[in-house]
């Protein structure tokens, strides 16, 4: 197995730029997973493929408004920040562009209300690259809402007016850097007609790092070192899992986030509650716990994202249904088309 197994072509035009008008509206390609057959519909239209007893599990994460523009103390110097994972109330680690951004360097964070006393951060250590661990001088997330922008994937060039788009309809727990995008085809209308037609839904949570969709660099995929991302499985969860499961119905994850949450909670075979830190990465040759099913995107080349989809679907049967989507010019990436595998 090699990184290269799991690259392919793109034309930039395939790249969705915006969400559709209606969420639900989107195309979903359907592939079985065992005959690798393939076939065509629109999401609204999912339910015709659900049955009774099936329980869909939905990430409850929240986009926070992660990227943060600041100037340094003394130069003035224009600095980015994009936070990625919070340690404690002050300290966050994050990605940061600008010049001699060192440690100990002071950045003042910039505001849409200039009344307001101005958050100062420090940089207390260096990572690899434009790592950085910045301590600020107070609580963040009470000024999200004057300091914070919803950060884009870098795929994405054109503005956002409705950040809320960028949300799935259900988010509740902000902590992510990214939304989880399998959800972002999914109206409250869906749900609950869904719910009426016998398809049960539970929620997990696991804060989505940007690493999540870095593209693995090196030529062996199992020297790739997944980076950490706290989630939780509750105990009421599993129990819905668990019963749905043994009174035959399929678990089907909306999204790579809820299969590693489900995966990394699984022991033995059935669902436990789970609260903490995961660094599973999902590769072909995996044995699944829980899943039996998902939903997801369309994923980027070498991403470990699409080396997931690849152990649950198998990779010759991802590889095609990427190269068939391409050729009935379907939408990719974060607010591109779905696929459902079962």
């Amino acid at each position: 197995m090699r990184t290269s197994d799991f690259d392919y072509e793109l034309p930039v035009n395939f790249i969705a730029q915006s969400p559709l008008g209606q969420r639900d509206r989107s195309r979903l390609l359907l592939l079985n997973r065992h005959s690798g057959e393939i076939c065509h519909a629109i999401f609204l239209d999912i339910g015709n493929f659900l049955k009774q007893g099936d329980i869909l599990v939905l990430n409850e994460t929240r986009v926070i408004p992660a990227r943060l523009y600041a100037r340094k103390l003394a130069s003035g110097g224009k600095v980015e920040i994009l936070l990625l994972r919070k340690q404690d109330d002050l300290t966050w680690e994050a990605l940061v562009g600008g010049k001699g951004l060192v440690e100990g360097k002071e950045l003042q964070v910039l505001s849409s209300d200039s009344s307001e006393k101005a958050t100062v951060g420090v940089i207390v250590k260096e990572l690899k690259g434009a790592e950085r661990i910045i301590r600020f001088d107070q609580p963040l997330e009470p000024f999200f809402n004057k300091i914070g922008h919803v950060p884009l994937p870098p795929y994405i060039h054109t503005h956002l007016c409705n950040p809320e788009r960028y949300q799935t309809v259900y988010s509740k727990i902000p902590g992510s850097a990214a939304a989880p995008t399998a959800g972002l085809h999914f109206t409250n209308e869906l749900i609950t007609k869904l719910n009426n037609d016998g398809i049960q839904f539970t929620t997990v949570t696991l804060h989505i790092g940007l690493d999540t969709f870095a593209p693995v660099n090196e030529g062996n995929p199992q020297e790739h070192k997944m980076h950490t991302e706290w989630c939780q499985v509750t105990a009421k969860a599993a129990d819905s899992i668990n019963q749905a499961k043994n009174k035959g119905g399929r678990v089907i994850a909306v999204g790579t986030t809820s299969v590693r949450t489900l995966e990394s909670a699984a022991v033995d075979g059935k669902l436990q509650a789970f609260e903490g830190s995961t660094g599973l990465f999902i590769l072909p040759g995996y044995k699944f716990q829980v899943i039996d099913g998902m939903i997801t995107n369309f994923h980027l080349p070498r991403s470990t994202l699409i080396m997931l989809v690849s152990a649950l679907a198998g990779r010759e049967n991802v590889m095609k249904a990427y190269e068939i989507a391409k050729q009935t010019n379907y939408r990719f990436y974060s607010f591109g088309d779905a696929m459902l595998i079962i």
